[in-house]
């Protein structure tokens, strides 16, 4: 069974490491890669960011991340 198109890019700090996290139009999981990559400049280029990934939409999906780590993450949607 395929899994549906990522929607969500968000870039947060973990552990001191900027860290992508890809996530489903539902904020299922679908991927983790080092946010300095050639792969995220490709897919942010020419978007905005909403500066915050606080919001309870976000609760199970960031479950593992600190509260000012959230606020401080970027929320890139992407164009599916």
């Amino acid at each position: 069974m395929l899994r549906p198109p990522a929607r969500y890019l968000v870039i947060i700090d973990a552990d001191g490491a900027r860290t992508a996290l890809l996530f489903t139009e539902t904020r299922e999981d679908a991927g983790e890669f080092d946010a300095s990559s050639e792969e995220v400049a490709v897919m942010v280029k020419g978007l905005r960011p909403t500066l915050s990934a606080d919001g309870a939409e976000w609760d199970r999906a960031l479950a593992g991340s600190s509260r000012l780590d959230r606020q401080a993450a970027e929320v890139y949607t992407l164009d599916i």
